[in-house]
């Protein structure tokens, strides 16, 4: 019989934050894999919990996966973690989930933190849709068509990033996404945790010393991407909108019916304007 592949959330700072759970499921598996040994190590120590540790970090993530399943299969109980918050989520986690359900191995999430959600929900911007986009890139053009992608996103935006890299990423962000509201959440759970809540221009202005990891809100666009190509489609001639559709490779009557949705008008009116051209 295989054994089961707990997913174990850690403290993102404050150590209290550990759940009576995730204890007790460290203190019962047969092994740990962590994205540092030696910090894991430190919180075991801290917790009086004494188990054999492996490491799972995000290079040897494909290698270590097929050996972690092969103790799985063999019946062994297997705790993954990172060095804070929930495995897979901007950490190692989500290769070996892959690989379990392929080998129909139960999978186990013991939930606690999460930078992301935590800051989200103290940040005073929309909690009711979000989307986590993680690290941007290092490289510098492929930062820039990511937040050009994001542009038009309405919901509440959550990025993370690294102290020395925060300044080039909010100028990028005043550049293609404008002066919104951001928050940004630095040292959570920590003796410093802090939440700077204003324009991206201002904070530019006010931020001196970097320090700390920082998780990054921004206000979800105020025009959506569908308001844009409405707004393009509209400005249109019909005669341009019609070549649109037709270099799509769109028979006459498609092309038509698509033109009276995309206007919102009777289809009746385009085919005859179309006709009298004829």
């Amino acid at each position: 019989m295989s054994g089961k592949l707990y997913l174990v959330a850690t403290p993102i700072g404050n150590l209290d934050d550990i759940t009576i759970r995730a204890l007790n499921v460290l203190k019962e598996v047969d092994l740990i894999a962590a994205e540092d040994t030696r910090h894991t190590l430190g919180l075991l120590n801290h917790f009086e919990i004494s188990k054999p540790l492996i490491s799972y970090y995000k290079q040897t993530e494909k290698a270590r996966s097929e050996i972690l399943i092969e103790k799985l299969k063999e019946g062994k109980n297997i705790a993954i973690v990172s060095d804070a918050g929930t495995p897979g989520i901007s950490d190692p986690g989500e290769e070996i989930v892959k690989v379990a359900i392929e080998n129909s191995i139960e999978i186990i999430p013991i939930p606690g933190a999460c930078a992301a959600i935590n800051a989200l929900i103290a940040s005073g911007l929309s909690t009711k849709e979000f989307s986590f986009i993680g690290f941007l890139s290092a490289v510098k053009k492929e930062k820039k068509e990511k937040l050009e992608e994001i542009k038009y996103e309405t919901r509440t935006l959550i990025l993370y990033e690294a102290p020395h890299k925060l300044k080039g990423t909010l100028e990028m962000i005043l550049e293609v996404l404008g002066d919104r509201k951001i928050v940004l959440a630095r040292e959570l759970t920590k003796i410093h945790e802090e939440f700077i809540r204003d324009k991206v221009s201002s904070i530019l202005d006010k931020i001196e010393t970097i320090k700390g990891e920082f998780v990054i809100l921004i206000e979800g666009s105020s025009v959506s991407k569908k308001d844009i190509e409405e707004e393009n489609i509209n400005s249109l001639s019909l005669d341009e909108h019609y070549d649109l559709y037709k270099n799509e490779g769109l028979s006459k009557k498609e092309i038509i019916k698509k033109i009276a949705k995309d206007r919102n008008v009777n289809k009746n009116e385009i085919y005859q304007y179309f006709i009298n051209k004829e």
